[in-house]
């Protein structure tokens, strides 16, 4: 639906998120707009018609704020949608799924058909990759993944076929930076479909449609949500491609429960301030980090020195509390005894909560067209742990990782 106001335009992406979605009609009766201060949350599977011809009159239009039956929302799920719609420049209109995979599968069956190709970046969320090389191609869709870092090569592999590619930015686990306006520009001559994961960066640190994208997806269940109790994800886009997700979305019956956009409208109200403290912690934890005999490398976008950072300047506005380390030689048994005693890091998938995560991983089984470890590097140097970073002390938070050091060193 509508981005809002062109006061609502001009207002800086904090303000948005305080006031975005809190229309007085949702948030009040006629006579008393504006009574409360969050969108109730409307439970409701039937929206009753006072007349047959209120009935038929919603049969001719298909938008977020009008009842129609609950599939297609209520007041507490358009005010999220409207929310998230406004700190997307360039967007008219958000679709809610109830997982960020969802919302990928819900983007593919919307601009994919049998046969076409879709270009996919190596360095790409696993589920992506699987969707690629499962679901998709059930579907006789071909999927052909691309290093994202190598520009002179992409457009060698974009064919008459080729419809569509997904970017990714900075890469999942390690944290690549590629440049999303010139992949782009390229994908665009060729008449491409520019689709990315930017839930790394989210809307406030990223304006993924005014850097050449089409459709921008997030899962609102990492910084949106913000306290690791809600599954949801969302795909915002212009007028070419908007009114075609949300057909897709309500033909494959996807909806998110009202509670569970209350708790995505709570948890984006102090995305902000939660972005910013995590981004500073994570800059003083990673600087911290490079002075470690244990690490061979910080792959972290926003350090001066990390691979990509340069472009991340450039387009980038925010960053956020996730990055990775890649331990300096080692066994698995090594990472583990490092992993196992941290205490102030818990061990689990996700990331984006108040709380700080540590997740080891090994990319080289899900890189197809990217080398790993990268070339002209040691090859020693290839197990890595992911750190979310959360809302606890920096200074507690680097005391854990030098106990959970000391251990790996005992192992």
């Amino acid at each position: 639906m509508s981005g809002g106001s062109d006061k609502n335009a001009k207002t800086a992406p904090a303000t948005k998120l305080v006031g975005g979605g809190r229309r007085a009609e949702w948030t009040g009766t006629p006579d008393h707009p504006h009574s409360v201060v969050n969108p109730p949350v409307w439970r409701a599977s039937t929206h009753l018609y006072p007349t047959e011809m209120a009935r038929k009159d919603a049969l001719k239009s298909n938008q977020d704020g009008q009842f129609f039956y609950g599939r297609r929302g209520s007041p507490t799920q358009w005010a999220l949608a409207e929310a998230l719609t406004e700190i997307e420049p360039g967007a008219v209109g958000t679709v809610l799924y109830p997982s960020g995979v969802a919302a990928l599968a819900g983007i593919f069956l919307t601009v994919l058909k049998p046969g076409d190709v879709l270009l996919i970046t190596d360095n790409a969320y696993d589920p992506t990759r699987s969707m690629g090389l499962g679901l998709l191609k059930q579907f006789g869709v071909e999927t052909r993944f691309f290093d994202p870092l190598d520009l002179d090569n992409f457009p060698t592999l974009i064919c008459d076929r080729t419809r569509a590619v997904l970017l990714e930015c900075p890469g999942s686990l390690t944290m690549e930076v590629c440049d999303v306006p010139a992949l782009c520009a390229i994908a665009g001559k060729a008449g491409l479909v520019r689709i990315i994961d930017n839930t790394w960066a989210s809307p406030l640190g990223f304006q993924a449609l005014q850097h050449g994208c089409d459709i921008a997806m997030q899962s609102l269940t990492k910084h949106v949500g913000g306290h690791s109790d809600v599954m949801m994800g969302s795909a915002s886009a212009g007028e070419a491609f908007y009114p075609a997700l949300r057909k897709t979305a309500q033909a494959l019956g996807h909806v998110v429960s009202p509670d569970d956009a209350a708790l995505a409208l709570r948890g984006l109200r102090t995305m902000d301030v939660r972005l910013e403290r995590e981004t500073q912690s994570a800059l003083h934890i990673a600087d911290w980090l490079q002075s470690r005999d244990e690490v061979a490398e910080v792959r972290c976008p926003m350090l001066s020195g990390s691979q990509g950072h340069g472009i991340w300047q450039r387009d980038f506005t925010g960053g956020c509390g996730l990055f990775s380390i890649i331990l300096k030689g080692g066994s698995l048994a090594n990472r583990a005894a490092f992993v196992d005693n941290l205490e102030l890091f818990g061990i689990g998938y996700s990331w984006g909560g108040y709380e700080s995560l540590a997740l080891p991983f090994d990319p080289k089984p899900y890189r197809t067209a990217m080398a790993w470890p990268p070339k002209g590097t040691n090859p020693d140097n290839r197990l890595g742990v992911r750190l979310s970073i959360g809302l606890e002390d920096p200074q507690d938070l680097i005391d854990d990782l030098a106990a959970g050091f000391a251990a790996m060193e005992n192992a």
